[in-house]
């Protein structure tokens, strides 16, 4: 999940690469440690970023680039961290491949052991921050917008109250729904904690799908949570994270503020939490 950067000019390799999990050809898990330094503090739901010199290789899949960027230059885009303010040894994220951006088609060609440039300052208000410590939480991904759920959910899931949490993550296919064993897991831990996946295209699955078919905006005007909970999340006692596709964003906001929810913003509160990491008809890369 990425935010558009400036071309750098003096590349900085300061980390190295210590996981590659390909989770299918367009999404990919990459863990990078600082080398010789520590990695920044940082909140559950913050981002920083990674980066790469114009000269690295692209991946087989990405489409002809043009103009090529200069080699010399750092190509770096704001990325959510995926893994826990706790885990001080490595920083984890979670990158969905764009064929014609500058900086993806090069990270899906790294390697273990491969240098990057990782970020030494982090920044965003995409947390729990604003959020009361008894209201339930709905955190509403699609595809790589799952990352910061991730690291607020091993952040944050023993939580000292028993607030309801749930997670609905919207991909096009079952093979793309990362974390999947790891929420399920959490899931069967907890008994507040909801899990809800919801794939788009289940004609293509090799194995027939047995789960919840179409958009998450489906799920939530079916009522999905009301089951989960046995009360329906209302203003009064839930919050809401949205992160993903401007098109799932906008609709979720539609049908949210029809329903009495408010956007948070700096200056008024509310119980709507967006992330905004790229823009519509503009992809990120």
């Amino acid at each position: 999940m990425a935010k558009s950067s400036e071309l750098d000019r003096k590349p900085a390799l300061n980390a190295v690469v210590t996981l590659c999990n390909m989770i299918s050809p367009w999404l990919l898990i990459l863990q990078v440690a600082p080398d010789g330094w520590d990695p920044p503090n940082f909140v559950a739901g913050q981002c920083t970023t990674l980066g790469l010199p114009g000269s690295a290789s692209r991946c087989a899949l990405a489409e002809p680039e043009g103009p090529a960027p200069d080699p010399n230059g750092l190509i770096r885009r704001v990325y959510c961290i995926a893994s826990s303010p706790s885990n001080r040894e490595f920083m984890e994220f979670y990158v969905h491949l764009v064929p014609s951006g500058a900086l993806t088609p090069r990270l899906f060609n790294l390697k273990i052991g491969d240098r990057i440039s990782l970020g030494e300052r982090v920044s965003g208000t995409f947390t729990f921050e604003h959020v009361p410590e008894d209201a339930n939480i709905a955190l509403i991904a699609t595809g790589s917008g799952l990352a910061p759920y991730v690291s607020m959910l091993s952040t944050h899931l023993k939580f000292t109250t028993q607030r309801r949490v749930a997670v609905i993550h919207g991909t096009r296919h079952s093979w793309d729904l990362a974390y999947r064993s790891t929420l399920m897991t959490m899931a069967n831990l907890r008994n507040n904690f909801t899990y809800l996946p919801v794939i788009s295209r289940p004609k293509q699955e090799p194995v027939p799908w047995t789960g919840a078919i179409g958009h998450v905006q489906d799920l939530w005007k079916g009522h999905v949570l009301e089951r989960a909970w046995n009360v329906p999340p209302t203003p009064a006692n839930t919050h809401v994270f949205l992160c993903g596709s401007p098109e799932m964003i906008e609709d979720m906001m539609e049908i949210l503020v029809d329903e009495g929810f408010k956007e948070n913003t700096r200056t008024e509160p509310g119980q709507i939490h967006v992330e905004r990491y790229w823009s519509k008809g503009r992809k990120a890369n």
